[in-house]
C-alpha cells in the first residue's frame, strides 16, 4: 500500500476531512490533498507528526512507498550538506586569507622594506604551498558534496 493510500485509509478510520487533518497537523487542505493523491509528500518532521497522531509507525508509512522512501534519505542527505559545505568553505576562505596576507607581506617587504615573516618555523615549501593547498582542500571537498549531497 502506497503512502497516499494509508494517509486516507486513516484519516478515513478516524473519520475526519481532509480540513480536520490539514488542522491538526498545521498544514494547508490542499498540502493533505496532495498527499493522498500522490503528488506530493510531506517532509520528514510531517511524517513524524502523521505516526504519532494515528499511533502507527513511521515504519508502517514508509515501507512500501519506495518513492517515499527516496525522497526522506534525500531530504536527510541535504540536512547533512550544510553541515559539510560549511568546513569546507571555511578551510578554502583560511587559504585564501593566507595567500592573500603573504601577497600583502611579500608587497610590504618588497616595497618599504619591512622584515615581517609569517609561519617562520614552517619549512618555506610549507608556507609557500600551505594556502593554496588550503584552498584547493576546500574547493575539491565543496564539489565532492554536490555529489554525494545533492
Amino acid at each position: 500500500m502506497f503512502f497516499s493510500e494509508r494517509l486516507k485509509r486513516e484519516r478515513e478510520k478516524e473519520g475526519w476531512s481532509q480540513t480536520e487533518l490539514a488542522e491538526k497537523m498545521h498544514v494547508s487542505r490542499q498540502s493533505v490533498s496532495k498527499w493522498e493523491t500522490g503528488k506530493n509528500y510531506p517532509n520528514i518532521e510531517v511524517i513524524i507528526d502523521l505516526s504519532d497522531l494515528f499511533g502507527i509507525t513511521i515504519d508502517e508509512l514508509l515501507r512500501s512507498d519506495e518513492e517515499l522512501k527516496e525522497k526522506v534519505i534525500q531530504d536527510g542527505k541535504k540536512l547533512e550538506y550544510p553541515k559539510w559545505k560549511v568546513f569546507f568553505d571555511s578551510v578554502f576562505l583560511l587559504g585564501a586569507f593566507l595567500l592573500v596576507s603573504k601577497i600583502i607581506i611579500f608587497a610590504l617587504h618588497y616595497f618599504f622594506g619591512t622584515n615581517i615573516l609569517m609561519l617562520e618555523d614552517l619549512p618555506e615549501v610549507v608556507s609557500n604551498f600551505l594556502p593554496l593547498t588550503l584552498m584547493l582542500i576546500g574547493g575539491v571537498g565543496s564539489d565532492q558534496l554536490k555529489d554525494k549531497y545533492i
